[in-house]
């Protein structure tokens, strides 16, 4: 079994454009009403238009804060090439890089551009 989320969004050619950069992954479909991120071949993410087609359970976009305790958690070899990225794209930092004492790795903590909480930790 492997995790394939999905997360709805406003628009999903920027969201893709920016998960891309973030992640350094890639389209595997493309298309204003649903993508797929991939990372070296592997899907790692869906992103999905709020009012693409008819799915009543992708939530209600009235409603705030998006994915209200949910997070994007990935896990990367590529740590500080990803901060990088981070500061690249001007993502809302919520919590700079710092070791994670329980876990033993660092992490960071961002907000996505629909206000997803995102957290991206090391090995």
């Amino acid at each position: 079994m492997e995790a394939q989320p999905l997360i709805a969004v406003r628009d999903v050619e920027a969201s893709s454009r920016w998960y891309q950069t973030l992640l350094g992954g890639e389209s595997g479909h493309g298309g204003s009403e649903y993508d797929r991120i991939l990372y070296k071949g592997n899907l790692i993410l869906q992103l999905h238009h709020w009012d693409g087609h008819e799915h009543p359970h992708l939530g209600n976009q009235a409603f705030k804060p998006y994915g209200n305790g949910v997070l994007l958690w990935f896990q990367t070899h590529e740590f500080d090439p990803t901060v990088q990225r981070i500061h690249d794209l001007q993502a809302e930092i919520l919590e700079e890089p710092r070791v994670n004492p329980n876990a033993n790795h660092r992490e960071i903590w961002i907000r996505d551009p629909d206000g997803y909480i995102v957290v991206i930790a090391g090995v």
